[in-house]
């Protein structure tokens, strides 16, 4: 007999819910193996994509070794024993750490990232296509010395030798992402031109006032068409102040004229858009000053410019320095970006030669052989924006395929291309340009929107061109002048400030540097500090561009470029320190126009300031120069904090909050509650004042702001006071309304108790990835992004943190790298940047300098062998295949 006939023997049946768990059991159980097995997919996914830093790899391409020591931020050394090697090394380990990135910028700059992200992205292609930044870069490669030439191609050969050992996710996760998409991508091989045409997207990222000229031509043409009988003019000018040079510092208070020292002479080769006979006089025309007393008493690719973009950099000699020797700080304000659009190495020649010329350190960018700012062993070097103005747009009158230009009809030039588009058709575009460049209108929404209501600027008068105006028939359009669209020598340049000696070496290597134009400060081991204005800068004719002039008038072209020689250079001033923080670079009395759209020279004056105030105290130190990199004094803050105790601000509430100001430092630092309220008062103050109007006026500029606010705060009667939208009709009525209102949006944000308030989580910082980080979907934008991070400072604030007034308190540009450099001993050097030094997301180095880049912390930077050896924790020996 059976257990199943023995009712005494069968087992029991189980109850459903043991039943039920037991299913749940398996399930769940099941899950976990698929689970652990998917994060062991992605993680496998995500590490094989991380560079080998130790031990040896085997690479055709080299001639002899080259080793690769890297610290513990993963920040590289490579030496090697000809520039062939070492720039060939440099390409293989930019590839291994940022080589999506690369990819990512080379398709930018070629109008090709529809190839890759599919037809959203041909409008933008269209944009960069017309500009025709790669063609350019083409044209500057074919025109490179041998030399040069050399070091671009060993560069793209090292970047080809890692490509040929990876595909696919083995580059980057990026990869993996993309080919769900686009299965059929694969990375091209790179060519130097890939990698000079980056220095045109910077260019672009720095061409500062193209906005502001545009943004005024709309504000004319709305306040034209709004108020018929309207002053445009002095409105105009109203909004936008000349620079206020009785308050504010210019960079070249004096210029220098006369000859250098023959022991310091040069036979470089000048720039290359030099007419002959100018070029023997390059470097003839500065005057050699001793110091001779100290002061004696106590300021990333084709989006709009955004608020904050620019650059501090101060270098201070030997005579106010504990030292003795100088001191040399920058920091260059960009739009935030993951990973940093830097990235620190150091190249070393195994023995310095002139066969081998290369020991300098600094921050380059992937993609793009050499250092960008930094020093070797001799010199130091750090760079500002110039903010001078090197962009025009035109107001052109077409006919068919012809424009008018000095009463005659002339051929448009035309080209077509194809766009090619990532599981799309192609798109084919007619590119067309005239004498003074591309049109751009029909590609940018500003640019398209000038041709509804043109406006021209003529002498000192701004000209709607209505229906009745005297000019050519036809259809309007907007061209663009820039100097970038020219071939130029940059990409020479790089080498030339990595090996430069002395201050003429400096010179001439400046004099090479056209595209950006860049302010250029210099310390040497032997004392001497420097500044020099570089750049191709456009000598206008009859007008300035700070409107869009007729292109039917060649009397409105630019008539050549301002001799090198008769650019603003100081050295050795009598005050023993050079600060630019985008000021103005020379008063009106200099002899050629530069701009009329400066900085306003509030970080300029705060740095002076901070500069003259540590000496009369003592020697100033490496600490000192980092502290005043931090500073964040808000200087519409402290007229602010003046200004409304005396206010009737209606409320228990709002009352507090503005008695936060009565003891405030003014310092914007990130725990602070009264900077948290300084700043939504200030913001809601120039939104009430300026953008909620019938006509709304730009606020996108807080340093020009400060300056028109701070007229209005002593002119009660002053006309911008009074806002019928609001119904606001006096300077009080105004600072109370916009008082109540911060408080109200600060109460929103973060409570009633307004001890509670803070700027830091305000002003945060989300660090974005520059492709994929923004593609709406939420698990792909969680790969790659970061944050966010509290962060203090501001816009027109010494510590930069730029904000966007009307948009949000978040933080938007950044000081992206902050770097002291000692002459005495340049491994007491410190340095940082936003992120790190890896573009893998999840790689150690990816973000590990992000929470010290927040609070202004800088790390040791190893210079000398031994420096180096000591801080080295991986060593990589690269060796010649074959």
């Amino acid at each position: 007999m059976t257990t199943s006939e023995d009712p005494t023997l069968a087992t029991p049946p189980r109850p459903l819910g043991a039943r039920i768990a037991r299913v749940a059991y398996i399930v769940l159980a099941i899950l976990a193996v698929v689970a652990v097995s998917v994060a062991l997919f992605v993680t496998w996914t995500i590490q094989r994509s991380f560079p080998q830093t130790s031990g040896e790899i085997t690479l055709d391409g080299l001639h002899a070794t080259a080793t690769v020591q890297r610290d513990e931020l993963g920040i590289p050394t490579i030496t090697a024993s000809s520039t062939d090697d070492l720039f060939f090394a440099q390409g293989f380990t930019h590839a291994q750490d940022r080589f999506f990135e690369m990819d990512f910028r080379r398709h930018v700059t070629a109008g090709r990232v529809a190839e890759m992200f599919g037809e959203s992205q041909a409008g933008t292609d269209a944009f960069l296509r017309t500009l025709g930044w790669r063609k350019i870069a083409e044209q500057e490669v074919e025109a490179l010395d041998e030399t040069t030439r050399s070091y671009y191609e060993a560069y793209a050969a090292g970047v080809n030798a890692y490509l040929s050992s990876r595909s696919g996710a083995e580059l980057s996760l990026e990869y993996a992402v993309i080919g769900m998409q686009n299965p059929d991508y694969e990375p091209e091989p790179w060519e130097p031109a890939d990698s000079v045409a980056w220095l045109k997207a910077m260019a672009w990222d720095l061409r500062t006032n193209l906005e502001d000229e545009s943004t005024r031509a709309q504000l004319a043409a709305d306040l034209a068409a709004a108020v018929p009988d309207a002053d445009v003019t002095g409105i105009l000018d109203t909004l936008y102040p000349a620079y206020p040079f009785e308050q504010h510092p210019v960079i070249v208070p004096q210029i220098s004229t006369s000859a250098p020292e023959a022991s310091e002479s040069t036979d470089a080769e000048p720039a290359a858009y030099f007419d002959d006979d100018e070029a023997g006089d390059v470097l003839a025309s500065v005057t050699w000053h001793e110091t001779t007393d100290v002061i004696a008493a106590a300021d990333m690719l084709i989006d709009s410019v955004g608020e904050g973009i620019g650059s501090n950099a101060w270098v201070v000699s030997g005579a106010l320095t504990e030292s003795g020797m100088p001191l040399l700080a920058n920091d260059p304000h960009l739009g935030a970006s993951l990973p940093s659009v830097w990235y620190q190495v150091q190249l070393k020649c195994e023995t310095v030669s002139a066969e081998c010329p290369f020991d300098v350190g600094g921050f380059s960018f992937s993609g793009l052989p050499g250092i960008v700012i930094g020093h070797n062993a001799q010199i130091a070097w750090g760079f500002t924006n110039l903010t001078t103005d090197v962009t025009d747009l035109y107001i052109e009158r077409l006919d068919g395929d012809q424009y008018w230009r000095d009463d005659k009809l002339v051929p448009l030039e035309v080209r077509t291309e194809t766009i090619k588009v990532a599981g799309g058709d192609d798109v084919e575009l007619t590119i067309r340009s005239t004498a003074h460049g591309p049109i751009i209108s029909g590609l940018t929404g500003s640019a398209t929107a000038i041709t509804e209501a043109p406006v021209v600027g003529e002498g000192d008068e701004v000209r709607p061109l209505g229906a009745d105006a005297d000019v050519p028939e036809g259809e309007y359009a907007v061209s663009l002048r820039w100097t970038a669209l020219d071939a130029g020598t940059t990409a020479t340049a790089i080498f030339a400030l990595s090996t430069a000696q002395n201050f003429s070496e400096f010179r001439h290597a400046a004099s090479l540097f056209d595209v950006p134009a860049q302010n250029l400060i210099y310390a040497d081991v032997e004392g001497n500090i420097g500044y020099q204005t570089p750049g191709r800068l456009p000598i206008r004719g009859a007008g300035d561009g700070w409107l869009p002039q007729p292109g039917w008038d060649s009397a409105y072209d630019w008539e050549g470029f301002i001799p090198f020689d008769e650019l603003p250079v100081s050295y050795n001033p009598a005050s023993g320190y050079i600060v630019t923080a985008n000021n103005a670079i020379v008063d009106d009395s200099y002899e050629h126009f530069l701009s009329r759209d400066w900085d306003y020279g509030y970080r300029a004056a705060r740095i002076e300031h901070l500069i003259e105030r540590r000496a009369a105290a003592g020697p100033l130190t490496a600490q000192d120069m980092r502290d005043i990199q931090l500073d964040e004094e808000m200087w519409i803050g402290k007229r602010l904090a003046v200004a409304m105790p005396d206010v009737d601000v209606s409320g228990e509430g709002p009352r507090e909050a503005v008695d936060l100001l009565r003891t405030w430092d003014a310092q914007n630092g990130a725990d602070s509650a009264a900077a948290a309220y300084a700043n939504v008062l200030w913001s809601n103050l120039a939104q009430n004042i300026f953008a909620d109007r019938e006509v709304p006026m730009p606020i996108d500029d807080q340093g020009r702001l400060f300056t028109v606010f701070g007229a209005m705060l002593d002119d009660p009667a002053h006309p911008l006071w009074v806002n019928e939208r609001i119904d606001v009709d006096s300077r009080d009525e105004m600072l109370a309304f916009s008082a109540e209102q911060a408080y109200e949006e600060l109460t929103d944000l973060q409570g009633t108790d307004v001890r509670h308030w803070n700027w830091g989580s305000l002003h945060q910082i989300d660090l974005v990835s520059d492709t994929l980080g923004s593609s709406g979907i939420a698990p792909i934008e969680m790969l790659f992004n970061r944050g966010p991070y509290r962060v203090g400072g501001g816009s027109s604030v010494v510590n930069a943190t730029g904000w966007v007034l009307g948009e949000s308190y978040q933080t938007v540009t950044v000081p992206s790298m902050r770097m002291v450099i000692d002459l005495a001993d340049f491994d007491d050097s410190t340095w940082n940047h936003l992120t790190g030094a890896s573009g893998h997301a999840f790689h150690p180095h990816y973000t590990d300098q992000t929470e010290d880049w927040a609070v202004g912390i800088q790390t040791p930077w190893a210079f000398s062998p031994q420096a180096v050896k000591a801080a080295t924790v991986d060593t990589l020996v690269l060796t010649p295949g074959g």
